[in-house]
Parts: structure tokens; sequence; C-alpha cells
């Protein structure tokens, strides 16, 4: 077995980890239609993969407001609340912990998943030329609308609502998304936020939304268990900053204030290359913050031990390698072969390519 430090516990805030591999939030768009629950089939997928440290839920809509794809889970609803239950009591029995992402996807959505069929909300009314998954095709993302400064309590407290609803749920924690172009990277940046209100304009205004967000999450689960991703110098879903090296620092200096129990941080682009853009500094950014630091983006076994042995993260996060490889933490361990991914299975659908990929024992046996 590997004795590397990737393989040994830590922890993380108030949160007690095996390990330092991390289960990353992907979108699976298997909930149900007709109430954006969860059921059996997730209660059995997260419990498969319950050999990571930490798993991080799916992204799940704090509200309907905030839904920009089909099948996505909320954590909004008794029902919801209900199946993450299932999911959490699944996790916990193979000795697992897990927090879920509370996600508000701003413009990132279409008429047809709101409610009445009416606009997405933004901080600005600029359009994200994005796409989205409407159900049946990838549509582009609606033009929103921007939001009153009076709506914006009511968003805050949603999030607060969401974060009770995930104690209610028996989570380990909560992650606040605050990456890859969805509301709350909405307001840090410049592009989409040109608001002349207290909410716009300089940094410390783009991050009063953030802040406040951060309180309402604070106040329900202590800073403890609450952790936050962020992608500084990601373009995801067609977002941008003047200046995303100072605005991100700015931001993180203001989350390291809480005593959060991490900060999860997109290495590059997400989804793609690691590359930082000019005046960008990664390093920088992470020695801003006193707690755990969590790496991701095309980690591979390699890359994840040095960076955890240098110190350069405590955590790493793997996202699609966690979908072929139910064990994962384990192949990682035994420097063993990975299960080749089936990319047309990764959203929405079935137990297949959800529930169905071997482990190491069933590959074994199967070879017999």
């Amino acid at each position: 077995m590997a004795d590397e430090k990737l393989f040994s516990g830590i922890k993380a805030g108030a949160i007690e980890l095996k390990n330092r591999i991390v289960m990353a939030p992907l979108t699976r768009n298997r909930a149900r239609a007709e109430d954006d629950s969860v059921h059996e089939l997730q209660a059995k997928y997260y419990a498969q993969r319950a050999g990571a440290g930490l798993i991080i839920t799916e992204a799940s809509q704090i509200s309907p407001q905030g839904k920009g794809y089909a099948w996505t889970p909320g954590i909004y609803s008794q029902a919801q609340i209900d199946g993450w239950k299932k999911v959490t009591e699944a996790v916990h029995a193979e000795g697992g912990k897990i927090v879920i992402q509370l996600w508000h996807v701003g413009r990132i959505s279409h008429y047809s998943l709101q409610q009445d069929g009416g606009a997405p909300v933004a901080p600005s009314a600029i359009g994200a030329k994005a796409k989205t998954f409407d159900g049946e095709q990838f549509v582009e993302t609606s033009e929103p609308r921007a939001l009153a400064i009076e709506e914006i309590a009511g968003i805050v407290a949603d999030y607060r609502q969401a974060a009770e609803n995930a104690k209610e749920a028996g989570f380990d924690g909560v992650e606040v998304h605050a990456a890859n172009g969805y509301l709350i990277d909405q307001f840090l940046r410049d592009e989409s936020n040109q608001r002349e209100d207290e909410y716009g304009g300089p940094v410390e205004n783009r991050a009063r939304f953030l802040k406040e967000v951060m309180g309402a999450v604070v106040d329900v689960w202590g800073a403890d268990r609450v952790g936050v991703r962020l992608s500084p110098f990601s373009d995801a879903n067609n977002i941008s900053d003047s200046d995303p090296q100072a605005t991100f620092a700015h931001a993180i200096k203001l989350l390291n204030g809480y005593g959060l129990a991490y900060l999860h941080l997109v290495e590059g682009q997400t989804g793609g290359p690691r590359d930082i853009p000019e005046g960008g500094d990664l390093k920088a950014l992470y020695d801003l913050f006193d707690g755990a630091k969590m790496g991701n983006n095309a980690y591979d076994r390699d890359k994840a031990i040095e960076a955890v042995d240098t110190g350069a993260v405590d955590l790493v996060a793997f996202g699609r390698p966690f979908i072929s490889n139910p064990d994962l933490v384990n192949r990682l361990e035994k420097d063993a072969a990975l299960n080749e991914l089936d990319p047309t299975t990764l959203y929405g659908g079935n137990e297949k390519g959800y529930t169905d990929y071997p482990a190491l024992a069933e590959e074994a046996v199967a070879a017999e």
C-alpha cells in the first residue's frame, strides 16, 4: 500500500478525513424530473465512492430560481431533503464524509427552466452567450434581468435555508459554489457585474454578495464545516474579469477571516488546461488562505502526490476519474490501472455509466 502523504488523514476544519483525496462536485443530471430530488440511485453512486476522504456532491440549487440545467438536484424542498438523507446515510454507513455544494446559477439558465418561464437573474442584464441543457437539447442561455437590490437579501436567505436543509439531511458540512461563472462569480467579476449600487463598482462592493452568503451559511454551520469553491482564472460559462488576480486576492482575504474548513480552487480552466494567464499567480492566492487548501483540475496520481508532499495543497479533488472508478482511492494507493470513462453516459440516463463501473475486486472475479 502507498504511504505517501496523499493517503494520510487530515482535519479540514472540524471534518476528520481519512485521506486527502476528494471527490469533486460532478453534475450528472439524474435527479427526478418531477421534483429535482435525488433517490436510491444516487445513494448507491455516492456510497460506492465513500473511500474518498471527502465527497462533494454535485451542485444543488438553493431555490427553483437557482436552477440552470435539466435534472439537477435541489436542496430547498422536503422531498429533496428526504432524498439527500438517503445519500448521507449510505455514505456514512460506508465510513465516508460528504458535504453538499450549494448552487445558484444566475444567468446560466433558460426560460424553460425557470418558474413560470421567467427570465434568469444576474447582477446586471448582460447575457452569458453560453449554453445549457433544457432536457431535450443544448440551448443558448436566456437573456437575464438585473436583480433589484431588494431581491438580493432574499437570495441570501435562500442560501441560509439551504444550509439549514443540508443540516437536516445529515451532511457533514457544505461547500458554497462561487466558481465557474455562476451567480456569486457573476457578482465578483467586473465583466458580468456593472451595477452602480453597493453591489457593483470596486471589488469591495462586488464581493459584498459573497460576504453576505458566507455569513449566512457560516451562521448555520459554523465556519469549520463550510468550504468554498473559486475559479480565479477560468472563463467557464463565458465569464471574465479585467484583473482576476486582484479580484480573487480580495475575495480570498475576505474568506480567510471566517476560519473556513477549506478553500477549493480550480487551477486554470475548468475541465481544461491548467495554464495560468500572464499576471496570474496561483501560489500567491493560496498563500492568502490559512486553512486547508484543495487543488482541482486534471490531477493524476503523481501530480497529486507531489502537490501534497510539497505543501502546494493539502487536498486534491479528482473529478472524472471518480466517475469511472468508484474505488479510485484504492486504485491510486496500489497504482493500479483506471477504468476508461464512457463520455456518452456523463449526463442524464440511469445506472449505465453511473453505478455499473467495476471495482478492482469485481474486475478480478470477472477475469477468473
